[in-house]
């Protein structure tokens, strides 16, 4: 695994933007949070993703590369994802198991377009791309993501 300049800047910005979307929408909003998002898209899911995507592109194909890009991002990523929510915006005191709760439903009831979504980005783009797309689209999910706190609780 390592990085890449273009995968870092783009997980620096394209997570933070989605996350940035859901805390205006929830009114939660904070620099503190912007800043940690841009921290965990740019160091973390920028190096992990693109390092699985390119672990399931040599082992698979079709139908079976999609179930393995929804492997990855099952409830306990969404659980770890709205942890670094919590920790940045200083609420790191409300976690609890009720967070994989919200996780589990979160993923279930998004499993049809996950699928779809991914099914498209790990079939029909190219390797170098799908961390890129996947990043857009799990901007939009990470808006979901925030919101399914409040819808799944």
């Amino acid at each position: 695994m390592k990085y890449k300049l273009s995968d870092v800047t783009r997980g620096m910005i394209i997570y933070p933007l989605g996350d940035s979307i859901a805390a205006l929408l929830m009114d939660e909003f904070s620099v503190q949070r912007l800043l940690g998002m841009m921290i965990v898209g740019g160091l973390i899911y920028s190096l992990e993703i693109p390092a699985w995507f390119s672990y399931i592109s040599r082992r698979y194909k079709g139908t079976a590369r999609t179930l393995m890009a929804i492997l990855y991002f099952n409830p306990l990523w969404i659980a770890r994802h709205l942890l670094f929510i919590l920790l940045f915006t200083g609420r790191i005191s409300t976690v609890h198991w009720s967070l994989l709760t919200i996780a589990l439903k979160s993923f279930a009831f998004n499993l049809p377009i996950a699928f779809a979504a991914n099914y498209l980005i790990q079939n029909k783009l190219s390797l170098s791309w799908r961390f890129f797309y996947s990043a857009v689209f799990s901007s939009l999910m990470a808006i979901y993501y925030a919101l399914s706190r409040v819808i799944f609780k």
